[in-house]
């Protein structure tokens, strides 16, 4: 089969030829429609990712496909069941084998591709809001990277629990695609003051970044007290310092939100959160947004165009 794989660090990714993998005890073997790629693909390459595996491995985070065979003591997903699985590693196959503790059945309704761009980006955006800061209806949210992979799902879950939405994002282009979201108030990050525009607006109450960088910081100074500021990212590849004496001050907290880290020392509350948002799915109350597709042979392209921040929603690659 074929997988695009990382084969050391000091040279780039690449399309190959290997063995179809068999699954071992706890694994099925999925063959993969579509798998979702992440910022955190782009440091793996590098191995400047927290949970990089040791090289070869196969790119890719998220993955949706069909069960085609269960391993030693595995019963259910049955074979021929559509799943969605957050996968760490191994997305940018053919196919792969995978936990089936890890796979989620997915509505019927729900295209792979949009399953491939599920678990992480609303994931991540709806324990971030809900779980962490505990966002409240009539709240102001500003959202950096707005149209972004997760940013995007920020803004959409965010309207939907009745913050009043701030979207930044760099251009008109990806601007239009966070209102139709849901934003209600739109600053361009490439030729705004940041933090005037957002005090001009009355100040936010909930900060999500996934950028990090100058708009961390712009964004804090524009937090009003008691506000919550949610690091999610950091795809200025800026990690930014954080004056500990402005926080004090502001009676500002700030807070991380890893969601693979759920997985190891609070499953059940990653599971809930992602009961309720396929809820919303099966019900049109989200909209996943897949702003490119890629095969297989162009992942390169298609994690290059991750790197450039030109893509917005999510890009996915359909083998």
């Amino acid at each position: 089969m074929r997988a695009y794989r990382v084969s050391d660090f000091d040279s780039p990714p690449a399309l190959v030829e290997i063995e179809t993998p068999v699954p071992g005890k706890g694994e099925v073997l999925i063959e993969i429609a579509a798998c979702g790629l992440n910022f955190a693909d782009l440091l793996m390459i590098k191995g400047q990712y927290q949970d990089t595996p040791p090289p070869p491995f196969t790119l890719g985070m998220e993955i949706a496909g069909t069960v085609r065979g269960l391993g030693e003591g595995v019963s259910r997903p049955a074979i021929g069941t559509r799943v969605a699985v957050f996968a760490g590693q191994g997305g940018l196959a053919e196919f792969g084998c995978f936990p089936a503790a890890r796979c989620i059945e997915i509505p019927d309704q729900m295209p792979f591709e949009d399953a491939a761009g599920f678990l992480i980006a609303y994931g991540t955006s709806h324990l971030a809001l809900d779980h962490r800061a505990r966002l409240q209806p009539g709240e102001r949210l500003l959202v950096l990277g707005a149209a972004g992979g997760v940013g995007l799902t920020a803004v959409e879950i965010g309207a939907r629990m009745g913050a009043e939405v701030i979207a930044c994002a760099r251009g008109a282009e990806k601007l239009a695609v966070a209102k139709a979201a849901g934003a209600t108030h739109l600053i361009d990050s490439e030729s705004s003051d940041l933090r005037a525009e957002v005090k001009a607006l009355g100040g936010a109450d909930v900060v999500y970044d996934a950028v990090g960088g100058d708009q961390f910081t712009a964004a804090m100074r524009a937090t009003n007290p008691e506000g919550r500021i949610l690091t999610i990212g950091f795809a200025s590849g800026e990690v930014p310092k954080i004056p500990a004496n402005h926080l004090l001050v502001k009676n500002i907290s700030v807070i991380g939100l890893y969601w693979g880290g759920y997985m190891g020392f609070a499953p059940e509350t990653l599971t809930g959160s992602l009961a309720t948002l396929f809820d919303l799915y099966r019900d049109g109350g989200l909209r996943p947004h897949i702003g490119a597709r890629f095969p297989l042979a162009e992942a390169g392209d298609a994690l290059a165009l991750l790197k450039a921040r030109k893509s917005t929603g999510k890009v996915v690659v359909t083998p």
